[in-house]
């Protein structure tokens, strides 16, 4: 039975971690397949008759209010955008979603989290407040990590400097107005952010309990490579084949897969699911996808193309003799004749890539670029693994990128690196 009707998303920060990718698209509207992250949010809490539910957003606040309009407006829930303002952390956030919620006891989501539709419904189920955790297998440094007591958070220890466990908040909590007053006891942390974990803190010292619930399935998706590893759990669920779109004559289709309506695989293409193929979209002739590859609406995957374990957003082209591995490239990219992003280092090892500065390790052996929205790649253009490319950014032909070019820039053979004139971008992290 739920207990809860009631839930607050929390959506307004910036995702530096997902860069390039969030300089025109919000973190929570990254693809899940064929689906975006706030809808699976919104349909899966709607599902449990959780009707009411705030967004607390700021950045990119437009794209989420056309997308509820134009694409939630169907999910028989009250939805209500709220701004935040200046973002200014997770507590601050929850205390303006919480001047809209009605009842005694709500659901606080972290946007750029997901988890299993059965693990939410168990936590609408319990009484009290509840907070939850996952057991990770790569560094816990980067999360807030807590430490349970008989079922009952005994403290959360956020970013710590040594690994003390790794069972981290996983960012999904059901709360009573009664917290309320702890979040406005919260002062600004050594991040100048009021955290949501500092009040879950002060709860617990003044004898609340919290109780735990231990995830089965959880993902933090703030990180670019931790969005191929969420697409290729949901696409490892696929079963069967769904084709609505035209398949010709001379194609090879192995394992599940959907090809969506209006789409186009022609002769001679090769297809090993999973994989999706989104509406609109061109396939081949001769081309060559590979499991876990997810291509979306009206992109075109040129003859002889190779796409390995990839995300190619909507409106991409991929021209002929390219090669796309472990990659992701954002909407209204055109990748030129002959273009490789390569995904695996000379020497094996781990790819790394900086993330706000500082290189991160990401766990992978094969990890390609990551490209922003509306790039150029010139014909024989390469890039090395781990790469980022910014928005709206210009690679001569010819060119080898192995190091991060910002957004709105031009890449010229001779290494050069000059602002690209007219940029239409206007967001500056």
């Amino acid at each position: 039975m739920t207990y809860v009707s009631e839930a607050i998303i929390l959506a307004a920060g910036y995702g530096k971690g997902l860069e390039p990718l969030t300089y025109t698209k919000h973190k929570v509207l990254m693809p899940l397949i064929n689906d975006t992250l706030l809808s699976y949010w919104v349909k899966a809490l709607v599902s449990l008759g959780i009707k009411h539910i705030v967004i607390v957003a700021n950045y990119l606040m437009d794209q989420i209010e056309n997308y509820v309009k134009n694409f939630l407006n169907s999910c028989n829930a009250d939805i209500e955008i709220v701004d935040e303002g200046k973002p200014l952390g997770t507590a601050h956030a929850t205390l303006k979603g919480s001047e809209y919620i009605k009842g005694n006891e709500f659901l606080v989501i972290y946007g750029d989290v997901y988890i299993e539709l059965s693990d939410l419904r168990s936590i609408t189920s319990l009484s009290d407040s509840v907070l939850t955790v996952y057991e990770v297998n790569d560094d816990p440094r980067r999360y807030g990590v807590v430490v349970c007591e008989g079922g009952n958070v005994k403290r959360i220890i956020e970013k710590p400097k040594e690994v003390i466990s790794r069972m981290v908040n996983a960012g999904v909590y059901k709360l009573t107005r009664d917290f309320l007053k702890f979040i406005e006891m919260v002062k600004p942390s050594s991040r100048g952010e009021y955290e949501l974990t500092d009040a879950i803190n002060r709860a617990v010292e003044s004898g609340i309990n919290i109780k735990v619930h231990e995830l089965r399935y959880w993902i933090d998706i703030g990180r670019p490579w931790k969005l191929l590893e969420l697409n290729k759990y949901l696409l490892s669920k696929l079963k069967g084949k769904v084709i609505k779109g035209k398949v010709e004559n001379g194609v090879y289709i192995r394992g599940p897969i959907v090809i969506d309506e209006d789409s186009e695989i022609l002769s001679g293409t090769y297809i090993i699911g999973p994989a999706y193929i989104g509406k609109g979209v061109i396939v081949g002739p001769n081309a060559y996808i590979r499991p876990y590859t997810v291509i979306l609406s009206n992109s075109k995957v040129g003859f002889n193309v190779e796409v390995k374990e990839s995300i190619i957003m909507e409106n991409v082209h991929v021209s002929h003799q390219a090669y796309v591995g472990d990659s992701i490239i954002g909407e209204g990219s055109n990748l030129g004749a002959g273009t490789i992003l390569a995904n695996l280092r000379f020497d094996n090892k781990n790819v790394k890539m900086y993330i706000k500065g500082v290189r991160e390790d990401s766990g992978r052996r094969k990890l390609g670029a990551i490209i922003g929205a509306y790039v150029k790649t010139g014909v024989n253009v390469s890039t090395c693994p781990g790469v980022k490319i910014g928005s709206y950014s210009w690679i001569y032909p010819g060119v080898t990128i192995c190091d991060d070019v910002p957004p709105c820039t031009v890449v010229k053979l001779n290494g050069e690196r000059t602002p690209l004139k007219g940029c239409p971008l206007t967001v500056r992290f």
